[in-house]
């Protein structure tokens, strides 16, 4: 997918979008200087190209009952294309892991989890490493404080 050159308006639009998805189209077209069919113009092209991956509602883990993250280094028995898909097809798949990295050093993943208690980690590192052959090792570490999480990018003009 080629992706688009952005001009300075199509970031400024960016811009609204990353701090408030629902921002309506006449109030971004009123801050960045354009109608509101040219906004939604520019936001239609953003979407296609895949500049806009998708739109979603950040959910306060907290409030859900999800008080605990853990972000979890872990080492892959071998890597082969086929181990490496197969554990990434896995984590895809579990609503607990909240970000997974292929990364380079030690560790061949790093996983960010969300879970309710400490037994519900338990749980987790059960069906995920325990149970799977191909992990050799994984460590954790139990966060303290979210200070901060976000999902936006830093945007230049």
């Amino acid at each position: 997918m080629h992706t688009p050159d952005l001009d300075r308006m199509d970031v400024a639009i960016l811009a609204c979008l990353q701090s408030d998805a629902r921002t309506i189209a006449e109030h971004i077209g009123a801050k960045v200087g354009l109608s509101a069919a040219a906004v939604q113009r520019r936001i239609k092209r953003l979407r296609e190209t895949g500049v806009i991956e998708r739109e979603v509602a950040v959910l306060s883990p907290r409030a859900l009952g999800l008080s605990m993250t853990f972000v979890v280094m872990v080492e892959m028995e071998r890597e082969n294309l086929a181990v490496l898909d197969g554990f990434r097809r896995q984590v895809l798949a579990d609503d607990n892991v909240q970000q997974c990295y292929y990364v380079t050093g030690n560790a061949d993943f790093v996983l960010v989890v969300t879970c309710r208690d400490m037994a519900d980690f338990e749980t987790f590192t059960r069906r995920m490493f325990f149970d799977n052959p191909n992990v050799r090792h994984f460590t954790t570490s139990v966060a303290m404080d979210r200070v901060k999480t976000g999902l936006t990018l830093p945007l230049e003009p």
